[in-house]
């Protein structure tokens, strides 16, 4: 299933690249009014003079595909859906590879998203916006901040002149351990 997938679909990105400026709100994106708040972002782009925002998607395709394979087979529809969620994130690796041979000496950090730590998921939409998702990668927000196609990330890098340690290691390091859905039902958002 994987193989077909990786075959028929394939993961479609796009960025922006942003100077950065501290405010006693949070950090702004230069030439905007985005504004990414809250001590996750702080603590991520803490070295950072710019960050990248960057977006990526299966499409419609892989929709389509799921659907259908929900109508005929219900367990092979959450294997698709699995590897869905792995191509996506192979998409995103990508894009930040595409990223960095543009910044050569510079480094990045973790990639983080609207809906991480107290980076609020209501983000979503302006952070769509900047990127135009609508038109270049036919990505739509709902009213509920979720993104369709289903397997479409958004997510922000910084960029930094000196290396950067990965500061996303797991539930013990989340701002939102002690209240986190997810820890509640026994998941995990990151390793």
């Amino acid at each position: 299933m994987a193989e077909e997938l990786t075959a028929a679909v394939r993961p479609r990105w796009t960025y922006r690249v942003f100077s950065l400026e501290r405010t006693a709100e949070g950090i702004r994106l230069a030439g905007t009014d985005f504004l990414l708040p809250g001590k996750t972002a702080e603590r991520m782009l803490a070295q950072c003079g710019q960050a990248a925002l960057f977006a990526c998607t299966l499409g419609a395709e892989f929709d389509a595909r799921l659907r259908s394979s929900q109508a005929r087979d219900m367990a092979g529809a959450v294997i698709l859906d699995a590897c869905g969620s792995a191509w996506v994130e192979q998409g995103c690796d990508r894009a930040e590879r595409e990223i960095a041979g543009r910044f050569p000496g510079m480094y990045l950090t973790d990639r983080f998203s609207p809906g991480y730590g107290d980076l609020p998921l209501s983000l979503q939409p302006a952070f769509c916006a900047l990127l135009d998702v609508g038109r270049r990668l036919g990505v739509s927000v709902t009213d509920r901040f979720l993104m369709v196609p289903t397997k479409s990330v958004t997510a922000v890098a910084g960029l930094s002149d000196r290396p950067q340690m990965a500061r996303i290691r797991g539930c013990e390091y989340c701002s939102m351990q002690t209240t986190c859905a997810l820890r509640k039902r026994g998941m995990r958002c990151a390793l």
